[in-house]
């Protein structure tokens, strides 16, 4: 029985010790979502966002013209670009509340609230209003590195954690001026730290098509990936891209831009033969994909001057198009900047400033009316394209009123026969999995939980939603028995609250039909039933990769990295480490050493890529801590390996000293060819040119030694050594009466994966197709045991591109998708 509530117990439990006082630094490590959104991939693709976008707002003033973002071989990110350097001198106010002296540039990496954007003289309109940008990317970070080149001159703050390990230090002179930052994700904090190109090659040529004349060099060194982006014609470039897979109805961009009351505006627009609208919104270069004023102006003037002019052409007969008549194949960019935004939330999906509406309309309706009157040709098509879609559009409310009359199939009065239902009706509970083909589905049948589980096999492909009308759609037999099972009806009729299921999941064959059939599924599910995405309802099923037998038990696992991590945590159970020096590891030490040099793996193999021997390495490595140098350094002709900013330094005034010249850093200077016309830069006569390489890899590798040295495994441990006079192996992995000889600890991970394997077998699975219905419950229906990928609208636009490319009419851009992917496709199906 629970104790009585008394004022006495009452204060015991809440009293001045349960209120806490968190730092800056503690309050975004503990709620990392309040600024980045979450924890998973998104939140980690948003640090680079973070950075990247005080660089483009350094080009919107007009201070830099190039951005450079690496993913490095270890996994950290470095943003540069050509600004003006993050001010590095003593800032009067932070050091006056501080009690000591602080830079500026320690201020901006370390406090929150603290920036450039309240200051209107130093930035009219940016994408970061709240000061908490890069300050939170640091506090995210496993470590962070802040170069800024200012006055001639190149000064270096690092951080760990948040916190700076040390003051900012001149390293040394350039004739360059701007801000490097790199950080490495904090692994303790986000669900993954491996960042995807393809994510980060939209939103940075995005930046690109949005800021004309801006160069974004973009470049991935695990793989070696990389592209270069610059568009002088900017937005306009942007439709084109957009409609590189449409086929077009006029040839030219509708574009136009100005400015009133401080709002500058930039619009590009024109219309394909597409059905749905594709508008991309951004304001201040965010992409607010929620809309907001600036859009609400713009397609109300748009529907406002179509209407007229077509009414003053004597255009309109039968029938009147309303707005999404005429936004049918419209592929429209909006961009705007506002000194002042208000968003909603630090998220800024959705733009509220009211004035907004009124300065947009205002322009576009002002210019749009005079293009109509100057083009009308191109004007008769367009309004003529709107007429075409009013039809369509009766057409399709004559075939959902056909619908409607067989048992009112939209409201969900009758249900389609092949469906197999569940016994519940608490909708919330209720899952309809789409499956494909009869005989998958009498599996899933056999295999379903009948309380709260349903299966509706579709027969074959279903239509292309894209490239067919909504009355063709609907049509289709299989659409139709989909829009009867779920309830909600379609397009802009549908009702969530009528949903017979909480959960819509899609579950399909993993080879090449499979995986066409979901996309077509997607591509419905996106055109006709978006709210119902959007509310996050539509599910993937995820089949395990492996399935894993051991004498006692049976079960799944996902991926690759979960199968890898099993193994290790099977073949640690017992086993031991004999340093061969009396020294053993057993149990939690065991697993910690184990768990040290699994993080180490992927940076000792990068290292190596680089073609340099952690053997050689090694003795170029501090003779007191170990820490081996992350800095390859070239002065002239000569080169140096360093470990810190402070070596940096001292090297640089100990040459610049004995040279009695200038060192001047800069990039790797290329000679050029014989009879090229590019010359390499000049350098003065009194000064040497210098560039640095940095190894980012070698950072995860000294942070592995220094956790490993409580155990006293060093450096020397991971290089296999030669032993004479003995037949002795060096270590030795023992589990029970199995023993593995190791030569150096580096494969100690490998051979305990190795241990772990053993008794077990390993399948590997192509797909649901492989499996009877207990293996599909076990592995895809079963909610204790199943993995779900919740289908995400976050990124329409890119959706939207997706569908354009692979399911529209061209050929050429889907070849192009297929060429530039190939490489990347794993088990396929022939």
């Amino acid at each position: 029985m629970a104790d009585e509530l008394t004022p006495e117990n009452v204060e015991k439990d809440y009293n001045a010790e349960s209120i806490k006082h968190l730092s800056d630094l503690e309050h975004v490590r503990l709620r990392p979502a309040m600024y980045i959104g979450d924890i998973t991939a998104r939140g980690l693709h948003h640090l680079v966002y973070e950075v990247v976008d005080n660089s483009i707002d350094e080009a919107m003033a007009g201070h830099a013209k190039q951005v450079s973002v690496i993913v490095n071989t270890d996994g950290s990110v470095t943003v540069e670009d050509d600004g003006r350097g993050i001010p590095v001198e003593r800032h009067e106010q932070l050091s006056a509340s501080e009690g000591r002296d602080v830079s500026t540039l320690e201020g901006v990496m370390t406090k929150l609230k603290f920036g450039g954007k309240f200051d209107k003289d130093s930035y009219k309109t940016s994408g970061g209003l709240h000061g908490v940008g890069v300050t939170v990317v640091n506090f995210l970070s496993q470590w962070a590195e802040v170069q800024v080149c200012r006055g001639g001159k190149i000064y270096q703050q690092s951080y760990e954690t948040g916190a700076p390990t040390g003051p900012v230090r001149e390293i040394g002179s350039t004739d360059r001026t701007g801000t490097k930052t790199t950080f490495k994700p904090d692994g303790t904090i986000f669900q993954t730290t491996k960042y995807q190109y393809d994510i980060l090659h939209k939103r940075l040529q995005e930046l690109a098509f949005l800021n004309s004349g801006v160069r974004i060099k973009f470049k991935d060194e695990r793989n070696g990936e990389g592209a270069e982006f610059c568009y002088e014609r900017g937005i306009i470039e942007f439709i084109e891209h957009l409609n590189r897979a449409s086929d077009v109805i006029h040839s030219d961009v509708i574009y136009l831009r100005g400015e009133v009351d401080t709002v500058g505006f930039e619009i590009a627009l024109q219309y394909s033969a597409e059905y749905t609208e594709n508008l991309h919104s951004y304001v201040n270069n965010i992409h607010t994909v929620e809309g907001g004023t600036h859009v609400s102006g713009f397609r109300s003037a748009l529907t406002r001057t179509l209407n007229a002019y077509g009414k003053k052409e004597g255009l309109f007969k039968d029938i009147t198009p309303t707005g999404d008549d005429f936004r049918e194949g419209l592929t429209a960019v909006i961009s705007v900047r506002v000194a002042h935004p208000q968003f909603e939330g630090q998220t800024k999906t959705k733009l509220g400033n009211g004035e907004v509406d009124g300065i947009v309309a205002g322009a576009v309706n002002e210019f749009l009316a005079k293009f109509l009157e100057e083009n009308p040709k191109t004007a008769k098509i367009i309004v003529r394209k709107g007429v075409l879609a009013a039809e369509a559009r009766e057409a399709a409310r004559k075939a959902k009123e056909v619908l409607r009359s067989r048992k009112n199939a939209l409201g969900g009065g009758g249900l389609p026969g092949k469906l197999r239902d569940c016994i519940s009706k608490e909708m919330e509970r209720c899952e309809l999995y789409l499956v494909e083909g009869d005989s998958a589905g009498g599996s899933a049948e056999g295999g379903r939980l009948r309380d709260f589980q349903a299966i509706l096999p579709l027969r074959g492909k279903i239509i292309n939603a894209y490239k067919s009308r909504e009355d063709k759609v609907l049509a289709n037999e299989e659409v139709q028995s989909m829009i009867q099972a779920i309830g909600t009806g379609i397009g802009a009729e549908i009702d969530l609250t009528k949903r017979r299921y909480n959960k819509i999941i899609i579950m399909t064959d993993a080879d090449v039909d499979g995986s066409h059939i979901r996309t077509l599924l997607l591509c419905f599910f996106y055109r006709q039933m978006y709210s119902l995405v959007a509310n996050g309802h539509v599910y993937v099923a995820q089949p395990p990769l492996f399935r894993v037998r051991s004498k006692k038990e049976t079960y799944y696992v996902q991926t690759d990295e979960e199968m890898r991590s099993q193994l290790l945590s099977r073949g640690i159970g017992d086993t031991e480490l004999d340093l061969q020096n009396g020294t053993k590891f057993v149990g939690d030490d065991m697993k910690k050493i184990a768990g040290i040099l699994a993080s180490m793996e992927d940076a000792l193999v990068a290292l190596e890529r680089r073609g340099i021997s952690l053997k050689l390495h090694a003795t170029r490595a501090d003779v007191n801590t170990g820490a081996l140098p992350v800095v390859h350094l070239f002065i002239g002709s000569r080169d140096y390996w360093l470990r810190s900013a402070e070596e940096i330094n001292a090297k640089v005034q100990e040459l610049e000293s004995e040279l009695k010249k200038k060192i001047i850093f800069g990039e790797k200077v290329v000679e050029a060819a014989p009879g090229a016309t590019d010359a390499p830069p000049a350098v003065d006569e009194n000064a040497i040119r210098a560039y640095s390489v940095e190894l980012h890899e070698v950072k995860t590798i000294n942070a592995g030694l220094s956790q490993l040295k409580p155990y006293s495994i060093d450096l020397a441990a991971l290089i296999p050594q030669e032993r004479t006079g003995t037949d002795e192996p060096r270590y030795i992995l023992r589990r029970g009466e199995n023993e593995i000889p190791l030569k150096e600890l580096r494969t100690l991970v490998a051979s305990i994966r190795e241990m772990g394997q053993k008794g077990m077998s390993v399948t590997r699975f192509k797909g649901l197709g492989e499996m009877n219905a207990e293996e599909l419950r076990d592995t895809t229906l079963d909610p204790k045991n199943r993995t779900l990928v919740q289908v995400s609208m976050r990124d329409a636009g890119a959706a939207d591109d997706m569908f354009r490319v692979l399911m529209g009419e061209k050929v050429e851009p889907r070849r192009q998708f297929i060429e530039t992917h190939a490489l990347e496709v794993r088990n396929l199906d022939v």
